[in-house]
């Protein structure tokens, strides 16, 4: 099971608006793995916030991350595995959750990941982290500051950068496949990509693609 959590903004007690682009990108993304996982079984979700922003330590998007995991396992059980994947916003409620006992793997896409981000409850997961070097919304040197944490606490962690901005736009081909490439195997649906094998093995937080 995969569950795609949009971005969103610093603070804003309005629900996200359904025209939004945070949410039109992550649900093209999503509908791209449901194709392509249609034979396999793998069920998607695309989690709508109760609100737009992070709002401080409210933490709204993580709460609704943690609500939508509590209900997965109400609904199918506690043995299904759950692939958490992110964009900006999405991308910090999806990290902060990983450390959920249902959750198998994570992928973040531009996260936002402000310093001091917490990263020890990612001991042992998977984490795959895709950032644009130009992004300008969210700057990729905070990815990379928050892998180097991460790995360093524990998890087994990749991160990947790429051509482009904050949108996912640019290249919008490689990030879909990249999406699909990590969350198959965190779903236990398929091998690991060789070269997101070879990375997450290595623990390597810069590998351009």
């Amino acid at each position: 099971m995969a569950v795609f959590c949009h971005g969103g903004t610093v603070a804003s007690v309005e629900p996200p608006r359904e025209r939004a682009l945070s949410l039109l990108r992550m649900r093209a993304v999503e509908q791209f793995v449901r194709r392509a996982a249609a034979d396999r079984g793998l069920a998607t979700y695309l989690l709508r916030y109760r609100v737009a922003g992070w709002n401080g330590a409210a933490a709204d998007a993580f709460a609704d991350v943690r609500w939508a995991l509590a209900d997965i396992r109400g609904r199918h059980g506690d043995e299904v595995p759950v692939v958490l994947v992110g964009h900006s916003m999405g991308g910090r409620a999806v990290l902060r959750a990983g450390g959920d006992p249902s959750v198998r793997a994570v992928c973040a896409l531009a996260p936002w990941t402000p310093l001091g981000e917490p990263v020890d409850h990612l001991r042992g997961r998977t984490v795959t982290v895709l950032h644009g070097r130009g992004d300008r919304w969210v700057p990729a040197e905070l990815s990379a500051e928050f892998a180097a944490r991460a790995r360093s606490a524990g998890a087994r962690i990749a991160r990947f950068t790429i051509a482009g901005g904050h949108s996912m736009v640019r290249r919008a081909p490689v990030w879909h496949a990249f999406v699909r490439d990590a969350v198959l195997p965190g779903a236990g649906l398929a091998p690991e990509r060789a070269d997101l094998r070879a990375a997450l093995d290595r623990g390597d937080l810069a590998v351009p693609l």
